[in-house]
């Protein structure tokens, strides 16, 4: 990390010889630049294929764009996956607004209510103890056993 912090704020590469005459390490600053270099990191992810088609047409690379297994990204943009709709492949109770369902405290689709008759466990929603004890009910506490020495 120190030298990868040495080449941002010097703007010099820190792994040759570092001298006033040294030329200049490009970094990159600014937020168009860092979305770019992004994007082309995940240039599988269809979120991005906009943002990549743009600069492979300012690179004048557009031969990297189209629909066959030797292009780059494809020239169509798949349907649902404009801008806020992305859906975590990783999370499936992920949502728009980035919040799981879990924290924001809505049911889950597919999630109900326990019938009657029904063991509840952890998983199937267990209510509230009322007394607030630890011990759901009132019993002896066991004797410890002794340690062998």
């Amino acid at each position: 990390m120190a030298t990868a912090t040495t080449m941002y704020y010097s703007g010099k590469n820190p792994l040759s010889k570092v001298a006033r005459y040294t030329e200049n390490a490009d970094i990159v600053k600014g937020e168009k630049r860092r979305r770019l270099h992004k994007a082309f990191l995940r240039y599988h992810d269809p979120n991005n294929w906009p943002l990549l088609r743009e600069a492979l047409k300012e690179m004048g690379r557009s031969d990297l764009i189209g629909n066959s297994k030797q292009h780059l990204i494809p020239t169509y943009q798949p349907q649902g996956t404009a801008e806020g709709e992305y859906k975590s492949a990783r999370k499936k109770n992920s949502t728009v607004s980035g919040d799981s369902a879990k924290r924001t405290g809505q049911p889950q689709s597919g999630q109900k209510r326990p019938q009657k008759g029904q063991i509840l466990t952890q998983h199937t929603g267990l209510p509230p103890r009322e007394t607030g004890e630890k011990r759901p009910f009132s019993a002896k506490p066991k004797p410890k056993s002794k340690a062998h020495r």
